[in-house]
């Protein structure tokens, strides 16, 4: 196999994005554990329930959505769930199945967490950069997502299958 290396500037372009996604990463958890006293991978969960028809998914889609495994997420709606944020049902289409619901009490953090992380991402990202700059940005993340997506629901997440 013949590596084709990339080129310096290859290389600095994705230095820089390793450093700036790693560094707003940090600064949205910090905000929000201080703030909110969650991590953002929580507060992604909440939104994604948020987000969805009678604020409930199945585990497995929920995991599917925030990419993460069934180990992690079961793990951190476990944490939520001691918050009182979210509760577990049955899946009554399928008895091996859990749905992860948001509760009144989990909507009402959501909604009081939500104006500090959208100030957090407004000054972290887009008052840095030009409205040019973040239509670019935009269509930049659109294409490498598009890229990247799988085929078949999950196709690229065996752990979820």
């Amino acid at each position: 196999m013949n590596t084709v290396w990339l080129t310096a500037e290859e290389q600095r372009v994705w230095q820089a994005y390793l450093h700036a996604t790693t560094l707003l990463e940090d600064h949205l958890d910090r905000q929000l554990q201080r703030d909110a006293g969650m991590p953002h991978i929580y507060y992604g969960l909440l939104v994604q329930l948020s987000a969805a028809p009678e604020r409930r998914l199945r585990m497995t889609e929920l995991a599917r959505h925030a990419k993460i495994t069934r180990s992690r997420l079961s793990h951190a709606v476990a944490r939520l769930e001691k918050h009182g944020w979210v509760r577990r049902e049955d899946c009554p289409s399928d008895k091996r199945g859990q749905l992860a619901v948001l509760t009144d009490q989990g909507q009402e953090v959501l909604a009081r967490s939500a104006p500090g992380h959208v100030g957090a991402v407004r000054q972290a990202l887009f008052a840095r950069l030009t409205p040019e700059q973040q239509k670019s940005l935009g269509e930049i993340m659109e294409i490498v997502a598009e890229g990247l997506q799988p085929n078949e629901a999950g196709a690229d997440l065996p752990w979820l299958r």
